[in-house]
């Protein structure tokens, strides 16, 4: 268990980002921020996946733990918050729009927070990203289309294009045939990683609207004590009384206690759900997560 004080260091550089990231969203466009997006998911971030993954490939009993271990964050969060559905809005859809954010997870903030833990699980957390990717969306979709045909073809065409899931196959894939990249990609690549980072602490401080605890009502904390206290708890306890591998333990506790992800505001939208208070979901839970992870890596480090 780590100095409270040295995890607050370790990342005080990250928090500066994030209110530099607030700052500058009062002057930029949002355009610039849709094209950084744009650029860290498609470029930077596939480098940074890619790299921890090659770097530090997992061993075949690491796919197994790791991907049952996601699959049980992301059901309990499902379960423990369907019991919720009495404090929810009345319109289903609007309800499912809310639950989603209870099992989807902030990629970023992961790939920014495991980096203070051993180098071993950063390409665990790579693999954990590429397996919870699609199953997350599977469910966010099933829950919002509520008995309607799922778009199948959609969704799988979704998946294989994922650069997430393609950079994690493929930093998993060329080390398990023996295949060996030379230096200077290897390099290019870390130098594009480098910056997955840093523009993506800016643009999560210059999208977050810091005002939306103020709506914080008993629905959206019950949905924010889930997915940031209660499930990194049960897995921590879980995991430990099963004697699992610390890196492993560390890693699922970590992915348990990540903020929802952003991507849930644009499912809403496109399945016609009321998008104003997923957006204010979303801000409560990267705020009170700002608080809630580094108390976690504390604990983890």
């Amino acid at each position: 268990m780590g100095s409270i004080l040295a995890v607050l260091t370790t990342l005080a550089p990250d928090f500066m980002l994030l209110m530099a990231g607030a700052v500058l969203g009062r002057f930029l466009p949002a355009e610039v921020w849709r094209n950084a997006d744009r650029v860290n998911f498609r470029v930077m971030f596939p480098a940074l996946i890619f790299l921890a993954a090659y770097s530090h490939p997992p061993a075949p009993g690491d796919l197994t733990v790791i991907a049952l271990g996601t699959a049980f964050v992301m059901g309990a969060g499902c379960f423990l918050t369907w019991w919720l559905r009495p404090l929810g809005p009345p319109r289903f859809v609007d309800f499912a729009a809310l639950w989603q954010t209870a099992w989807r997870f902030n990629t970023a903030l992961g790939l920014v927070a495991v980096q203070l833990l051993p180098k071993t699980s950063h390409g665990l957390m790579s693999l954990a990203v590429a397996f919870a990717i699609p199953v997350s969306n599977l469910m966010a979709i099933t829950a919002l289309t509520h008995g309607r045909k799922i778009g199948v073809t959609g969704m799988l065409r979704n998946v294989v294009g994922n650069p997430f899931i393609v950079a994690g196959i493929l930093g998993l894939m060329l080390p398990a045939i023996q295949i060996e990249l030379p230096q200077i990609l290897l390099g290019g690549l870390g130098v594009l990683s480098w910056g997955a980072v840093p523009v993506a602490l800016l643009s999560i401080g210059a999208a977050v609207n810091w005002k939306a605890l103020a709506e914080l009502d008993a629905f959206a904390g019950a949905l924010n004590v889930v997915k940031l206290v209660i499930l990194p708890v049960l897995v921590w306890c879980s995991g430990s009384y099963a004697g699992m591998r610390p890196d492993h333990l560390s890693v699922l506790t970590l992915f348990a206690a990540l903020p929802t992800a952003p991507a849930s505001l644009v499912l809403a939208t496109v399945y016609g759900a009321e998008r104003t208070s997923v957006a204010t979901m979303v801000a409560q839970s990267t705020i009170l997560g700002c608080v809630t992870l580094p108390l976690w890596l504390v604990v983890l480090t």
